[in-house]
């Protein structure tokens, strides 16, 4: 069976009048993460990791920001192309495990219903997915609250007899 491991990150700043997207799941916060899109960082490093792992470059390369079609578009779309792009390609996600690193606002009460957003855009079980979510410490800019950053690595398996190739 053939496998393939990617990783993804992303960072967005932190801004007022902007609202908190994390993994489709809208946060209550007095400031979101500025991006040319919705900035959700967590669904951006899933869609590296995805992508990572098929070979096809990252996010940006897909998605380019001065493309003006992805402005403020909501990240669970470029997901769900992403998602789409794995099946054509003759893969299956087999699991995901992701870190959010922020300092506020507490992202725990959220995790269960990111989690879940997460599984259904990805169409898999909960249990494929993992969020977990680390606190800045107060050190460097996602300390002192001026952003938020997400880590995701995925492990996809080609899907028996399919196209794909290793």
């Amino acid at each position: 069976m053939t496998m393939r491991v990617g990783l993804g990150y992303d960072i967005h700043p932190l801004a007022k009048n902007r609202r908190l997207i994390l993994g489709g799941i809208e946060i209550p916060h007095h400031k979101g993460l500025a991006g040319h899109s919705d900035a959700d960082a967590l669904i951006h490093a899933v869609c590296d990791a995805l992508l990572g792992a098929l070979g096809e470059g990252d996010i940006g390369s897909r998605f380019p920001s001065n493309d003006p079609s992805f402005k403020n578009i909501a990240s669970v779309v470029l997901l769900e192309d992403v998602q789409k792009l794995v099946t054509t390609k003759g893969y299956s996600l087999l699991n995901v495990d992701t870190v959010i690193v922020a300092q506020a606002p507490r992202l725990g009460p959220h995790l269960p219903a990111i989690k879940a957003r997460l599984a259904a855009v990805l169409g898999v079980d909960q249990q494929r997915v993992n969020v977990k979510v680390k606190s800045g410490e107060g050190i460097d800019g996602i300390g002192r609250e001026e952003a938020i950053a997400a880590h995701a690595v995925c492990l996809l398996a080609a899907v028996p007899s399919s196209p794909a190739t290793p």
